[in-house]
């Protein structure tokens, strides 16, 4: 391991901000939460004594339908895309929500689907399998619920992590837009079927308009304003140059950029329009500050679509749908920053290195001394600045890595009061949160995002 250190001076010690951290969390959760209460209150307000194993199931099947069905809303609200809950919640924590909500869901699915067969063959006598055809094939809507049961199950097997990480992220986000049209079809034999719904025009009126709701707002944020922006922007390539081995920056030329008001550190989803690439749109940060007619992202070659952007040809057109995420200078609460990167994880913290202010230093983390980018960039910022950029390559070893508590102090005095901005390969992001936590370092004080799919 080799350790290159660039330092400038220092500031004395400064104080902490104080910046209001944002409620919206707080208040999305506690939506959330309240929305699940007005569900069971309406399974509540609409079932009178049970009487009997086959209608304690049947009632049991209700309720687990019935949160489902709350549930798939909730899912795709929190992935709309909505600016509100995207700038202040972040997208990843977003991302984990509907992943955790994922989990929850297909398990009340399975469960309402069980439940439901079992406690109606108990109530008539009809055996399982005789039970599950006759809902199937002569209750109303039950062919398109049944679609879209198997649509759920599938959709949650591939979303499981060891079936994840064997995918592409292409054809895992294509995958996933299987969920809309289940939550199309399972739609429909809520209001048919279900006794909270069947002559009780209040709770009709409720799903429609949280469904409507639901649909309005994925169809806005993902379709129409990323169709609307582009029309606007009129983003074009203006140049593709090497940084390091397998890593290019991609320029961007468009109009009136400074009204997406894009800030440092947050990233779009990039879609060349060029052969192989238009079909999909993956996730790159900015690179360096943006400015009202040029933006920058730069990428490193871990898959087909992005080794094919270093053939990218001047002129090719890009629609691009952003910028999201909350891993902005608004999360910092003090004037004592670390940055600590990880491979190609420097690129939003290369921009927020510019654009941050007090007290900056920056840990960039590489097995190689080649796969380092944007060095000559970052010396420049840190002269210009005042701070301080450590370059760490090499392979660690359990007696030397450079993502201890014990190393990172050395390298980072006073460091459990700085603010943390963390980006890298999930192997190295965990073994620095331990690290940081370890030397003090508050947990609300280290600020990630994530891009796993």
């Amino acid at each position: 391991m080799n350790t290159t250190t660039h330092a400038r001076h220092r500031a004395d010690r400064a104080p902490r901000l104080r910046r209001p951290r944002s409620t919206v969390p707080l208040v999305v959760q506690g939506a959330i939460w309240l929305g699940g209460v007005g569900v069971v209150g309406l399974w509540w307000s609409d079932t009178t004594s049970v009487v009997g194993a086959g209608a304690w199931l049947t009632d049991a099947g209700r309720i687990t339908g019935l949160l489902a069905g709350y549930a798939c809303a909730v899912l795709v609200v929190l992935m709309a895309r909505v600016p509100l809950l995207d700038h202040n919640i972040g997208t990843d924590r977003l991302a984990r929500w509907h992943a955790l909500g994922g989990r929850y869901t297909i398990s009340l699915i399975l469960a309402h689907t069980l439940l439901i067969i079992w406690g109606y063959a108990l109530t008539s006598g009809n055996g399982v399998v005789g039970q599950t055809s006759t809902l199937v094939f002569h209750y109303p809507d039950m062919l398109k619920a049944t679609a879209a049961f198997l649509l759920f199950v599938v959709t949650g097997f591939v979303s499981a992590r060891a079936a994840r990480r064997r995918m592409s992220y292409e054809a895992w986000h294509y995958l996933h837009f299987a969920t809309y049209l289940a939550v199309f079809l399972a739609f429909f034999h809520q209001l048919s079927n279900g006794a909270d719904f069947v002559g009780h025009r209040p709770a009709q009126v409720a799903w429609y308009t949280l469904y409507l709701g639901a649909a309005a707002l994925i169809g806005w944020y993902r379709f129409l304003v990323p169709v609307r922006r582009s029309l606007r922007h009129r983003l074009r390539v203006a140049d593709v140059r090497q940084e390091a081995p397998g890593i290019v920056s991609v320029h961007l030329m468009g109009q009136h950029l400074d009204e997406l008001d894009a800030r440092p550190g947050q990233f779009f989803r990039w879609r060349f329009l060029a052969p192989g690439l238009w079909w999909t749109a993956n996730p790159y940060s900015l690179s360096a500050p943006p400015l009202p007619r040029h933006l920058r992202i730069t990428v490193k070659a871990t898959g087909k679509h992005s080794a094919a952007l270093a053939g990218l040809r001047p002129g090719t057109r890009v629609w691009a749908e952003g910028p999201y995420g909350a891993f902005t200078a608004a999360r910092s609460r003090s004037r004592k920053i670390l940055l600590l990167a990880g491979g190609v994880g420097i690129t939003p913290l290369r921009a927020l290195f510019e654009t941050l202010p007090g007290e900056v230093t920056l840990i960039y983390r590489a097995r190689r001394p080649e796969d380092m980018a944007l060095c000559t960039e970052l010396d420049a910022i840190a002269a210009e600045r005042g701070a301080v950029v450590h370059y760490i390559a090499g392979t660690p070893t359990s007696r030397h890595s450079p993502l201890t508590a014990r190393a990172l102090s050395t390298l980072v005095p006073d460091l459990a009061a700085h603010e943390v901005y963390l980006c890298g390969p999930p192997g190295m992001t965990d073994t620095a949160k331990g690290a940081l936590r370890e030397a003090g370092v508050p947990r609300r004080h280290i600020h990630h995002e994530s891009f796993e799919f």
